[in-house]
């Protein structure tokens, strides 16, 4: 089983409260919610893919079906219209996301190890998913003030983790400037859009040791900004 396909059952299992699902040689028939749940989870993949792909102005409900393959009315049975299909897929995809980079993060000791493996989590999806990437990244400006509201969320969220340095900081009697946590994230905020909305796909991975030393120079100064520059390069 693909990761996307893995990810598509895991959703339906985990939105009806199982702990386990059926494998693909079961013959136990799948429950009708179950059914329900992973055509939604299908809509919500492909608006994304479609936002990305396309734009969020030129993508239709038509062009979402199109995509997925699933019957308008399975659209309409779960979805509003279009914005409510998008704000939903947006939080579904920011909350898988966020998991995986905590995930990442909460293997290493220390602000500057978890920042490395989350933000190296942040690049990887990137990489595998830039439609998706574009989709949350790119095109959340132009679905409306909803979405931008969760992206400004997203945002806080960031800020409150690399503010955390500031408490290592205090340890080792420095002090960092009241807005480092929100430049770095709007810094690299800046770059990931810019590369997306370019369609440099493919390559976010290798922003990692810069974008180490940029997060960590205003806390930790040059030379330890420098040694994880280094070792994220190696």
């Amino acid at each position: 089983m693909g990761r996307r396909a893995e990810t598509k059952v895991l959703a339906g299992a985990e939105e009806t409260g199982l702990s386990g699902f059926a494998s693909p040689d079961s013959k136990q028939a799948l429950s009708p919610g179950l059914v329900t749940l992973s055509k939604r989870q299908v809509i919500l993949d492909g608006v994304l893919e479609a936002v990305g792909a396309e734009g969020y102005e030129r993508t239709s409900v038509r062009t979402v079906i199109d995509r997925t393959g699933v019957y308008r009315q399975a659209f309409y049975d779960n979805f509003a219209d279009k914005d409510d299909c998008y704000l939903q897929a947006y939080d579904a995809a920011v909350a898988r996301l966020e998991i995986q980079i905590l995930a990442a993060a909460a293997k290493e000791a220390g602000w500057t190890g978890q920042l490395r493996a989350g933000l190296g989590a942040l690049l990887e999806f990137l990489d595998a998913e830039p439609n998706a990437g574009r989709a949350l990244i790119v095109e959340v400006h132009a679905a409306g003030p909803a979405a931008q509201a969760k992206r400004a969320a997203a945002m806080q969220r960031i800020t409150t983790f690399l503010d955390r340095a500031k408490d290592e900081v205090a340890k080792k009697g420095g002090s960092a400037p009241p807005i480092a946590a929100e430049g770095i994230a709007a810094g690299i905020h800046a770059i990931l859009h810019s590369r997306l909305a370019s369609g440099n796909d493919g390559s976010f991975r290798q922003l990692l040791p810069e974008f180490l030393y940029f997060a960590v120079l205003p806390y930790f100064g040059p030379a330890v900004a420098s040694a994880e520059m280094r070792a994220a390069s190696a």
